[in-house]
This record gives structure tokens, C-alpha cells and sequence, in this order.
């Protein structure tokens, strides 16, 4: 007797077959994806060192430019038209400008992006004191009630001594986890190396020291059991905007934002308008050929709006000359990139120290 198998059963079976086609189809697709990521991590586990020489490269690229900018005619003062800025140069003689910061070529489908601001364009947090930090949180809309406590307590996070300010806060505070982290940690005490020291003080939250600005927001993970349930207000301008932990002890009066020269409070928005008019030129657009830098901090007082005692009292915060500078590297490998940043302090044409270098991306 011959069995015939049922219309049923052969049905099934297919479905049975189709499935497992199916199975292995998805098995290979998800093993093809998983090898294609494999090859791209070896593949940029191998560029490792290449990656980090090309870098390289682009720093010592702008520290040439650093170093052929003192030795021109405009080499006592930094302003915005000049090479290193992206800016047009000013001096005839400028061997920088024959130097490419961007694109430049260094072999086969490798290639480096160099993009050079100063860091001195920004007040150093190490030297603000609480006339400077209250200008900062009024300039960043910081709730009135909320800047005693913030003000105090960087502070606080910066002096040697451990007695608290009236509303700040010491170590004993951070110890008892009531530090922003939620964890133990103790206050600093001495001048913060790293600008991002602020999201540890007590009051400073990613709002407020990021602005509007994007960016990885550092100790996120650490963070989060500890942040409000509210919604933070949104500031257009954050500390980092205002602030480095890495410059001279003076504000270039050439490259400073009409934001960060209102730090100092003769300054309102009206002079610091006035500033940067004066700055650059006719055509009232910074870093083109007819601008006018400060050649030095005496020439503010022909701004309009400053009186000779107030400025006297705050010339000191001034200079025309960056120390300085911070170098965003973009190395190239044919399609893929890696960023890195380095901070450089230029004291002479052939002194240009590296004071961190580091990637970013």
C-alpha cells in the first residue's frame, strides 16, 4: 500500500523549509554585518599610529604658523584677520601664508584639516573673582537666587583654604554625596586644570556650563540619578562660552566675543559693540583686511562710554597679545577621519610648548 502524503502535510513541510531558508538568510545577513565591522575595527586598529602621526603633523603645522606670526611686522599683537585666525593676513612678508592649514596634503589619500582660535579670547576662571563670576551668571540669565550659591562655591572649589563662603560648600559637603555626581568626592582646592572641573561644583549644572552649544556632556552617566525632575531653562550662553581654565591672565581685547568683554562690568552691550566696531574696520566685519586691531590696551579709552577711572581700574584684565592657542586637528585616511585637540602655549618663535594634546573623536 502506497502512502500519499496530504495536501496538508506538503504544506506544512514547505512552510517548514521556507522558515528555515528564512533562518539561515538572516543568520548570513547578520554574520556578513558583524564581519563587515570587524574589518572596519581591525582596519582602524591598524591606522592607530598613522591616524596619530598625521595629527601630529597638524600640530606642528600650527605651531610654524604660531611661530611666523611673531616674526612679522604685526607680531606684538594677535587680532582676527591674521593667518593663524583664518583670516586674510596682514603682513606682506607672512611666510604662513603660503602654508596651507586646511586640506593639506602629506601623501596618498592622507590629508590634515588644522583650524587655530586662542584661548586668551576668553577669561581665565583661575583669575575671576566674585565681581567676574557675578557678571558671568548675569550674562548667562542664571536665577538671581540660585548665584550666591554657585559663585560661592567655585570659589570654594578653587581657594586653598577649606572654609566654606557663606553660601558655598567644602569637602564635607561632596563627601555626604550631595555633590551634582550623587557619589563622594572632595572640592579641589587649588586652580581647575580642566574647564569641565565646573560640573563638579555644587550649582553648576550642563545648562548652565554648555549653553545652547552641543557637546558631550561630561559625567552624564554619573549624573543622572541625581538631576531635577524639572526641565532646565535654556541659556544661549554657557561658562564654557565665557571661560578657559588654560590662557594669559588678560582678555584679548582683539578677539574676545562682545558677550565675554561684558565680563568686566564697565562694559555693558552697548561698549562692547562699540569695541568690536572699532576693531574691525569699515566694513564692521571682523577678520578682514581693513581692520583696525588695539595695539594695545591704552587705545580703549577712545572708545565712547568709558571713563578714564574705570579704566584704569580694569586695564589690567587686558591685553592685545594671545598666549595661548588651542589647534583642532582633523586627520584623514581616505573616508575616514579622527579628530584630535592640542592646546599650545607660544612664549617665542622657538618656543611653542604642547601643554595637551589629546582626540576628541
Amino acid at each position: 500500500m502506497t502512502l500519499i502524503p496530504s495536501r496538508r502535510n506538503s504544506g506544512i513541510a514547505l512552510i517548514i523549509v521556507l522558515l528555515v531558508v528564512t533562518v539561515l538568510g538572516l543568520m548570513a545577513i547578520h554574520f556578513g554585518s558583524l564581519m563587515k565591522v570587524e574589518t572596519k575595527l581591525a582596519r582602524n586598529s591598524s591606522f592607530d599610529n598613522e591616524f596619530d602621526w598625521i595629527a601630529r603633523s597638524g600640530v606642528e603645522a600650527a605651531k610654524y604658523v604660531l611661530a611666523a606670526d611673531l616674526q612679522g611686522p604685526s607680531g606684538q599683537l594677535d587680532a582676527l584677520n591674521e593667518i593663524w585666525a583664518g583670516g586674510p593676513g596682514v603682513d606682506t612678508n607672512d611666510m604662513a601664508a603660503q602654508f596651507p592649514l586646511a586640506h593639506f596634503e602629506i601623501g596618498p589619500r592622507r590629508s590634515v584639516d588644522t583650524k587655530i582660535i586662542d584661548l586668551d579670547r576668553k577669561f581665565n576662571i583661575n583669575v575671576a573673582d566674585e565681581t567676574i563670576l557675578r557678571q558671568a551668571m548675569t550674562l548667562i540669565g542664571v536665577d538671581p537666587a540660585a548665584q550666591a550659591t554657585i559663585i560661592d562655591s567655585i570659589l570654594d572649589w578653587c581657594d586653598r583654604d577649606m572654609n566654606s563662603h557663606t553660601r558655598g560648600v567644602e569637602s564635607d559637603f561632596y563627601k555626604s554625596g550631595q555633590g551634582y555626581l550623587g557619589i563622594p568626592y572632595v572640592a579641589k582646592d587649588g586652580p581647575i586644570d580642566d574647564l569641565s572641573e565646573l560640573l563638579l561644583i555644587n550649582g553648576v549644572t550642563d545648562g548652565i556650563y554648555l549653553g545652547s552649544g552641543a557637546g558631550l556632556r561630561a559625567f552624564s552617566d554619573l549624573r543622572q540619578a541625581s538631576r531635577s525632575r524639572f526641565d532646565e531653562p535654556i541659556y544661549t550662553t554657557g561658562l564654557r562660552d565665557l571661560f578657559t581654565a588654560l590662557s594669559g591672565r588678560s582678555l584679548n581685547i582683539n578677539t574676545a566675543s562682545a558677550t565675554t568683554l561684558q565680563l568686566l562690568p564697565p562694559i555693558d552691550e552697548n561698549v562692547a559693540h562699540a569695541i568690536i566696531q572699532r576693531r574691525a574696520g569699515p566694513d564692521g566685519t571682523d577678520g578682514t583686511l581693513d581692520d583696525t586691531p588695539f595695539r594695545s590696551p591704552a587705545e580703549i579709552g577712545t572708545v565712547p562710554g568709558l571713563p578714564p577711572p574705570v579704566l584704569q581700574q580694569f586695564a589690567r584684565f587686558f591685553t592685545t597679545r594671545s598666549i595661548v592657542f588651542e589647534a583642532t586637528v582633523v586627520a584623514r585616511i581616505g573616508s575616514d577621519t579622527r579628530t584630535y585637540t592640542a592646546v599650545l602655549r607660544r612664549n617665542s618663535p622657538r618656543d611653542i610648548q604642547i601643554l595637551t594634546m589629546s582626540q576628541t573623536q
